[in-house]
């Protein structure tokens, strides 16, 4: 238990550790932007924050090196080392697929008399060079049922090698899942849902105006089935949105009542931070006869949930992206 929460902790070390990086790229010395010149490492001139529905040029390719930095430091941290040439991988599965697939599935996971070769011992210490499983496949295993390929090339077995070497590292590396298109829904469909279940608190017109141009379809869909911003303190993103905020009334036994943001509630006490900025808490066991009402703006997102059907959740999906 303790190395897997140490190596939790690296992984998201990795991962912040790059991203600040990207951000801030060291410089030796840092210049001094002259008076008047935008916040950042190079002088010129204030950059105008996107409005609603806006996407800046830089965006993508800024998210993209980002993306890029982290991925690779993810990968030196699994020690998986490079990614097997994509060519020689295509190769590799079409030959596995029509040669081994029978046997071993066609994703290399195991097959109804094939083992699973994704987490073979000799794939693993191959490493994409087909020295290995080269001569396992030229003379096949008689005893366990495996034939010989004597007719495939060292060529063409360095092509399942690297096939191989890629099914391994995403094993290793889930974080390369690359998710499929999907917007298959049925935008039509998708309109009668929102009209029915959502327009009582969100507009087209209003707070999703241009909704599509701010979210990828993934991000997208993820902020409408879970819609509340996770921020923990100390680490990048944004700061939490104050309409996400629940809040709290609290009324003692006495009739006095106080409200405010709610900062805790347990079993054992409830906390708020009033208007003017104050603290307060109680606890049950000293304050008898307490009432705590709790508001919660995201609790029909919460409540959907498990009413949701996966066609439910395309079709909406399908609709918000025709809001740009």
């Amino acid at each position: 238990m303790k190395f897997r929460v140490c190596a939790a902790a690296l992984i998201c070390s990795a991962f912040l550790t790059a991203q600040q990086q990207e951000q801030n790229p060291p410089q030796n010395p840092p210049p001094q932007p002259p008076a008047g010149a935008a916040n950042g490492p190079q002088p010129g001139p204030a950059v105008k924050s996107p409005g609603p529905g806006e996407r800046t040029g830089d965006q993508p390719k800024a998210a993209g090196a980002a993306s890029a930095t982290m991925q690779e430091a993810m990968r030196n941290f699994l020690a998986i080392g490079a990614p097997p040439d994509p060519e020689a991988v295509k190769r590799g599965q079409a030959l596995f697929v029509s040669t081994c697939g029978f046997c071993h599935g066609t994703n290399a996971n195991g097959g109804a008399t094939g083992p699973d070769l994704v987490r073979s011992v000799l794939v693993l210490h191959d490493q994409g060079t087909g020295k290995e499983i080269g001569p396992v496949i030229h003379n096949g295993r008689p005893a366990k049922g495996m034939p010989a390929f004597s007719n495939l090339t060292d060529v063409q077995i360095k092509d399942i090698a690297a096939f191989l070497l890629g099914r391994t590292q995403s094993a290793a590396n889930r974080m390369d899942y690359k998710i499929l298109n999907i917007v298959t829904g049925d935008p039509k469909a998708g309109e009668a849902y929102f009209t029915a279940h959502c327009a009582s608190c969100h507009s087209p017109s209003g707070d999703l105006a241009h909704i599509a141009t701010k979210y990828e379809p993934v991000a997208l869909q993820a902020r409408f089935l879970y819609p509340k911003t996770q921020h923990f303190p100390g680490t990048p993103g944004p700061p939490p949105d104050p309409r996400e905020q629940k809040t709290v009334i609290v009324t003692l036994s006495s009739g006095q009542s106080y409200s405010g943001k709610l900062e805790r509630l347990d079993d054992f006490s409830v906390a708020l931070t009033d208007s003017s900025g104050e603290y307060r808490s109680w606890l049950f066991d000293d304050e008898q006869g307490i009432k705590v009402d709790v508001h919660d703006p995201l609790k029909k997102h919460a409540d959907m949930i498990p009413q949701y059907t996966d066609t439910d959740m395309h079709n909406v999906l399908a609709y918000l992206e025709t809001l740009k």
